[in-house]
């Protein structure tokens, strides 16, 4: 396979580095989408107000945006693993909460404080592999190393489902609990972050990075606003999708929905890895919303099993196009001592997209019905494909030409992107 190439041509301490990366990012993922299929269904257990399960499952992305950025900027100073820990012992600790106080007030606060994991591994993780990745392949190695996200959801639904299924809730939380443990004791194995004394050093004198300043930047403001629509569409998935199955009386369990976008997603990556340091980041950032766009129409006309599978292909293939893609779009924008910043910064879009979409959509659902709701999640995930045709270069012809592969990239730095 043209991977084992890749990671074969690799220097040998790198080699070892990544693996040690990937096998940290693949707990982790885990112990987060283990409890993916089962927390609508949990605190449905405690309310029957889809206003509170929508409150519940937004208040997560609290903990995403008020840390990020900070998160962010801490990782350039402090160090990539030292942010990745935190994430870690959060996503250690909280699942353990949600089983010892089952209440509403509690379990919203929980989410948030959960929140912080991924606003303290995702970005650190990825602006680890874009700082060691080679630059003349950075968007294929990139993508290789973003499958623990794929993989997570394949084996972390399933393992979830399954515990839930034999051994109920408290077991099922104490297992994501013991994911994210191993990961941690997985960082102790990665030696390197590479230059890491220049970018820290660079970090505290010579950047000066101001928060509006920084998000609306072109370079961030549009990858952002794409999430923010994205995250939205993703928000009312996770949220509702679920019940959703439950009210239809769809005879099959969510997990296998997340099983089915996480294969999808994983084999996506590998052409899409190699192709995108050819073809440029744009034309894959465009196929992969119109593919979340496809996912959410399919749920709109779902009636059947197999309509909810094809769903969760589509939303898979979607995940895994969208996000290797602007992760290394984001990396050609930026240099090492800002990357962890502008990482963070980026994907608070995605952040505000999920914290709205469950208080918002669950509000919608009193006024338009649950199915509805992912009609208008299909017209967020157009809207955003119209955004980045129009909005992602310096100009509208240069935007349009980039989202159809025909332009290079504006904003790229030239020292970080051929």
């Amino acid at each position: 396979m043209q991977s084992l190439n890749t990671f074969s041509n690799l220097d040998t301490q790198l080699r070892k580095n990544l693996t040690a990366i990937f096998w940290t990012g693949l707990f982790f993922w885990s112990s987060m989408a283990s409890q993916l299929p089962t927390i609508p269904l949990y605190i449905r257990t405690l309310t029957q107000s889809f206003d509170e399960i929508g409150l519940v499952m937004g208040s997560f992305a609290i903990g995403l945006l008020v840390c990020r950025a900070y998160l962010g900027k801490l990782s350039d100073r402090k160090g990539r693993r030292y942010t990745m820990r935190i994430g870690l012992i959060v996503a250690a600790i909280v699942p353990l909460c949600y089983a010892a106080m089952p209440s509403i007030p509690l379990l919203m606060f929980f989410r948030a404080v959960h929140g912080i994991s991924i606003a303290a591994f995702a970005s650190s993780y990825s602006a680890l592999i874009a700082d060691l990745s080679p630059i003349e392949k950075r968007g294929e190695v990139i993508g290789y190393m973003s499958l623990v996200n794929p993989l997570g959801l394949a084996f972390g639904p399933a393992i979830g489902g399954l515990v839930y299924e034999m051994w109920g809730y408290q077991l099922l939380f104490v297992t994501a609990s013991l994911f994210a443990f191993v990961g941690l004791l997985l960082t102790t194995q990665i030696e390197t972050e590479g230059n890491i004394g220049d970018r820290q050093e660079l970090a505290k004198r010579d950047l000066n990075l101001g928060f509006w300043t920084t998000f609306l930047n072109p370079r961030v403001r549009v990858p952002s606003t794409i999430l923010l629509l994205v995250g939205l569409a993703f928000g009312t998935l996770s949220s509702f999708m679920p019940i959703l199955m439950q009210q239809k009386n769809i005879g099959l369990n969510a997990g296998v929905f997340y099983m089915a976008a996480a294969l999808s997603g994983f084999i996506i990556r590998f052409p899409v890895a190699r192709l995108s340091d050819q073809w440029g980041r744009g034309i894959f950032i465009s196929i992969g919303i119109f593919f979340y766009s496809l996912s959410m129409i399919t749920i709109f006309f779902a009636s059947r099993d197999y309509a909810f599978v094809f769903s969760g292909i589509a939303e898979g293939i979607g995940a895994g196009i969208v996000i290797p893609s602007v992760i290394a779009l984001l990396a050609d924008r930026t240099v090492p001592q800002e990357r962890g910043y502008i990482f963070g910064m980026t994907w608070i879009g995605f952040d505000v997209g999920i914290a709205l979409a469950g208080p918002i959509m669950g509000k919608m659902i009193g006024l338009v019905g649950i199915t509805n709701i992912f009609a208008i999640a299909t017209g967020l995930c157009l809207l955003g494909l119209v955004i980045f045709g129009t909005q992602s270069n310096q100009t509208v012809a240069d935007s349009f030409k980039f989202a159809i592969g025909k332009s290079r990239d504006r904003y790229a730095i030239k020292s970080s992107v051929i």
